[in-house]
This record gives structure tokens, sequence and C-alpha cells, in this order.
């Protein structure tokens, strides 16, 4: 996944919580600021409802007050042991990007 987002972005992520990190950032709009730690966290947890939402497990319910944007869980995501979970977000992020580059 990392060497096709490399392909996509002209850069190689670190990793996937990186990715999903980026993706918050982008989710949330606000440019590259500085974050705090739990602030770094909720992005990721942005990321990984976006990318989940191309498969309608999440829905975008909108932003707080702040503008941070919420989801609301659909349905059920899959049981599976975390190299599972891990290739359906990776998937799911392939997905994300390509549909972001395609725009």
């Amino acid at each position: 996944m990392l060497d096709q987002l490399q392909q996509l972005l002209g850069k190689r992520p670190a990793d996937l919580n990186a990715v999903l990190f980026l993706i918050g950032v982008q989710e949330l709009g606000r440019g590259p600021i500085r974050f705090s730690k739990e602030q770094k966290q909720d992005l990721m947890h942005i990321g990984v409802c976006r990318v989940l939402s191309e498969s309608s497990y999440y829905d975008f319910a909108g932003p707080d007050k702040d503008g941070w944007p919420h989801w609301t869980l659909i349905k059920p995501l899959p049981h599976g042991d975390l190299l599972a979970q891990e290739t359906l977000l990776k998937s799911h992020v392939i997905t994300y990007f390509q549909s972001v580059f395609a725009a």
C-alpha cells in the first residue's frame, strides 16, 4: 500500500497511522498547524471514519461547534484480527486517494 501511495503522492508515507493522520488533517481542512497529542489521535480517527465511509461503515454527521468533523457508525465493522483490520483500512485508503486524485 505504501508503494502505491508513493506513486500517487510522490512521497512515501511512514506507515498507515501517518497516512490516516494526513487524511484527518485533509478532512479537517485547516492546513498545517500544530496539534496536541489528543488532537492527533482525533485526526487519525477522522481519517479512519472518512476512508471507511467509502463502504458505508460511517456517515458524515457534520462538524461540531469548533468545526471538527464527526461521523456516525452505520453498520458494524467486520470482525477480524489485527491483520484483517489493517488490510481493510489499507484497501480503503487506496480507494480514498484514487477518488481524491480522480476529482
